[in-house]
């Protein structure tokens, strides 16, 4: 090499080690700002967070495979505090939770509450973890209608109703549900508890016969869930992360992996939201959904 490149290389050089410095300070700094860090070295289990009502499955399905995806991920945890939802979202979870059980371990860890829905896609778990007093079970269907026909004769409003069926308009507001209409919706929560009841003895191993005799819709206590073999382990969401370690085969320390979050870009998101999804969301729980949702609310106080 010349005494006139010299020059030249070295600062290529520093320029190069200057670059590959600061691109390793920025990938720690926003691994840091999402609660991950990209360069760690050692094992890793993937934490999914499942809260309030189960409505919308894509972003849980996506993350399930994300994790199981990931070769540094040794074990994923369903953070789970939720009262259940919709049937064919759970299903959908519960059937990717399932695929996911086949190659890498899944624990579930339940909050104050995992019901109905959010029991279902815990059963498809290895392991499920309860602390003594959330509140499980409650393995069930619910639909419920809204009847607005007194309302409408005091105001004055008359709705008429053109149909090709017997069972077009069936749930409608405005007027008594027939018998024949309540016969044919039992019979399809009937089915729908039945697939219920299937995927929890699949999913937990248990005989269905004694899955069915808990399917009343009551729920349990995390100690009388134990003791009725709906729940594997009592402890809290650190125990959790200790069974996946044991079962995943995980020596030393690991570090948790949370989904990376979408920030929202506007204020107005932060204020109306929330409230907006929380309205729909009591529209859509009276116009006739399928719901494997517990429906009530228990709380500690002095």
């Amino acid at each position: 090499m010349s005494k006139k490149n010299r020059p030249i290389t070295i600062v290529l050089v520093i320029l190069g080690i200057a670059v590959l410095c600061f691109g390793t300070v920025m990938a720690i700094v926003l691994s840091f700002s999402h609660g991950t860090s990209l360069l760690s070295f050692g094992d890793k289990i993937g934490v999914i967070p499942i809260e309030g009502a189960i409505n919308n499955p894509d972003t849980i399905v996506d993350q399930l495979i994300a994790f199981r995806k990931d070769s540094r991920i040794k074990a994923i945890i369903l953070k789970i505090n939720s009262p259940g939802g919709g049937v064919a979202p759970s299903q959908e979870i519960y059937s990717e939770t399932r695929r996911t059980a086949k190659t890498k371990n899944v624990v579930a860890s339940f909050g104050s509450l995992g019901a109905s829905g959010a029991y279902y896609i815990a059963s498809a778990a290895d392991k499920i973890v309860a602390n003594p007093g959330t509140l499980t079970g409650s393995i069930g269907v619910l639909m419920e209608f809204i009847r607005v026909e007194e309302l409408f004769k005091k105001i004055g409003i008359e709705m008429e109703v053109i149909k090709s069926g017997e069972f077009k308009d069936i749930g409608s507001p405005n007027r008594e549900m027939t018998e024949s209409e309540k016969r044919l919706l039992k019979n399809l929560i009937e089915d729908i508890r039945n697939q219920f009841v299937t995927a929890v003895a699949q999913g937990r191993n248990m005989p269905r016969e004694r899955v069915f005799e808990l399917a009343d819709g009551r729920i349990f206590s995390g100690r009388e869930a134990k003791e009725l073999g709906l729940v594997d382990y009592l402890g809290n969401f650190q125990d959790a992360v200790n069974i996946a370690k044991q079962i995943a085969k995980i020596k030393g320390e690991v570090r948790l992996v949370y989904p990376e979050r979408k920030r929202r870009s506007f204020i107005l998101d932060y204020l109306f939201k929330d409230i907006a999804e929380h309205i729909i969301n009591r529209i859509e729980r009276h116009s006739g959904l399928f719901e494997y949702r517990w429906n009530g609310r228990f709380e500690l106080s002095d």
